[in-house]
């Protein structure tokens, strides 16, 4: 049994990992300001003993740009979990400090609080805009180079580094986890949202999705499960993992796409609209998952089609009743 700390326990990804590791029987200790995730994410489980949340009403218990906070949520844990992050290009432009404030020192002080009381393992969640568009359209490794063009990136791109730092100059075994875009039950479909979790909620009300530009910039999509899947490869693997490691399908679709597939699936008749292009787009995503399945095995059990029918399934009992804290 493991003692694992998951920050950003409370969002898309880390609710999925605490249901996972709570019906394993291990401890888990959730650590969620609530920022971007919701307590409704993690309500089934707040009955377990083996499960425990930090009071999000309380910065200094689970905000991790304390320090103090991370160190005393730290205590005892055989692994940290680290998916807490502020997560939106678009709020990035709007609160850049505030990005690297929540990404670069929230991620410095987890891994500086895992040095200090020697905790053995530490995944770091960080994501495929740290490379940008894709050089010469090609499928992306993990040797592309590191060139996003906003904000949000840049913060992630420090981040990963420090990690990469931590790893040459204390030796500690930490895992970096770059992540292509992923999506399914419990995504944030208000505010600052995923484009899936966005789309899904305005075709099913009958509303046309929108779409920023053309349409034409792609993104490779992975179901929840299957992120989640990566991530407990990486967390149980026996040896250490020092280089980056990149998780998607391999198969990107473009915006427009995208749009057109949900429109269909929800069997609704309607046509995506379009606004202005974002700055600093990044035009073309999609992984070269190779590294993952030759050293962990990963590969997704769900096709886009799969996962979109899925979370549609989903949504209609559930989704439109999310509330945002």
């Amino acid at each position: 049994m493991l003692k694992i700390l998951i920050t950003g326990g409370a969002g898309l990804l880390g609710s999925h990992l605490c249901e996972k590791y709570i019906a394993e029987g291990h401890k888990v200790v959730c650590m969620d300001n609530l920022s971007g995730g919701s307590i409704w994410h993690i309500r089934h489980l707040l009955d377990y003993k083996n499960f425990k949340v930090l009071d999000p009403d309380e910065p200094e218990q689970a905000d991790i740009r304390k320090y103090e906070a991370v160190e005393k949520a730290a205590q005892e844990a055989d692994a940290i979990i680290h998916t807490a992050a502020q997560i939106h290009v678009d709020r990035s432009y709007i609160d850049p400090v505030e990005t690297y404030e929540v990404n670069v020192m929230g991620t410095q002080n987890v891994l500086e609080a895992a040095r200090k009381l020697d905790i053995p393992k530490v995944l770091y969640s960080s994501t495929s805009e740290v490379y940008g568009s894709a050089i010469d359209n090609k499928p992306i490794d993990e040797n592309h180079p590191l060139n996003a063009p906003h904000p949000y990136g840049a913060s992630k791109i420090a981040a990963d580094r420090m990690c990469h730092a931590y790893i040459q100059t204390y030796h500690m075994d930490i895992r970096i986890i770059r992540h292509f875009n992923f999506y399914g039950p419990r995504q944030r479909d208000f505010g600052y949202a995923g484009v899936i979790a966005k789309f899904v909620r305005r075709v099913l009300q009958d509303q046309p999705p929108v779409i920023y530009g053309s349409g034409d910039q792609t993104r490779d999509y992975t179901y929840v499960e299957d992120a989640a899947e990566a991530y407990d490869l990486m967390l149980k693997h026996k040896e250490p993992i020092p280089e980056p490691i990149n998780f998607g399908t391999g198969v990107d679709i473009s915006i427009l796409d995208l749009a057109k597939l949900i429109i269909q699936l929800a069997g609704k008749d309607l046509e995506p609209e379009h606004t202005a292009p974002r700055t600093g787009e990044v035009k073309r995503l999609v992984c070269n998952p190779a590294k993952a399945a030759e050293l962990l095995g990963w590969k997704p059990k769900y096709t886009l089609k799969e996962g979109l029918l899925e979370y549609i399934s989903w949504y209609r009992k559930f989704g439109f009743d999310l509330k945002p804290g």
